[in-house]
């Protein structure tokens, strides 16, 4: 059974694209490198031949998970939204209470998360604490060195 994920319809159309760039493109070339290897002779003896086939095993493994998590995508309407917890596509500001330190994050699936640009996933131990916490709410966060407790000061759609 698929497991389903919420994407924005930027992630959306990168997911279908990237599935249709693996399709269309890559797979002929796969197709190609396997019959240029069999002409050259002996396969039991063949290494690019068995290199080929097995580049083309894992391209058509990454095809199938793809659309694994295709089938199971449900795009997000997102002015549907409640905006007072913390949700998929919100942006949470928060607060370490330790520290001071203020930082911003936007909760997003699995697939579209990017650190650098501040996108975290639903399911890592930040994501999974934040998740469903209001604005004034103190998110307890269970991480490899103890807990960390941040103060959620904002939370907002974008």
């Amino acid at each position: 059974m698929s497991k389903v994920s919420y994407y924005t319809a930027e992630g959306l159309k990168k997911l279908r694209d990237e599935v249709n760039q693996l399709k269309d493109i890559e797979r002929p070339k796969a197709s190609q490198a396997i019959a240029e290897a069999r002409d050259k002779g002996d396969l039991s003896e063949n290494a690019e031949y068995d290199a080929a086939k097995e580049a083309q095993g894992l391209l058509e493994l990454r095809i199938s998970k793809l659309e694994e998590t295709l089938s199971g995508a449900r795009l997000i309407d997102e002015s549907q939204l409640d905006t007072s917890k913390a949700l998929v596509h919100s942006t949470v500001k928060i607060k370490n209470q330790t520290n001071g330190a203020e930082m911003s994050y936007k909760l997003v699936a699995q697939s579209e998360a990017d650190l650098k640009t501040g996108k975290i996933s639903v399911d890592s131990p930040i994501g999974k604490g934040l998740l469903g916490k209001s604005v004034g709410d103190v998110a307890e966060i269970q991480v490899p060195n103890g807990t960390m407790k941040f103060d959620i000061i904002e939370i907002t759609r974008e």
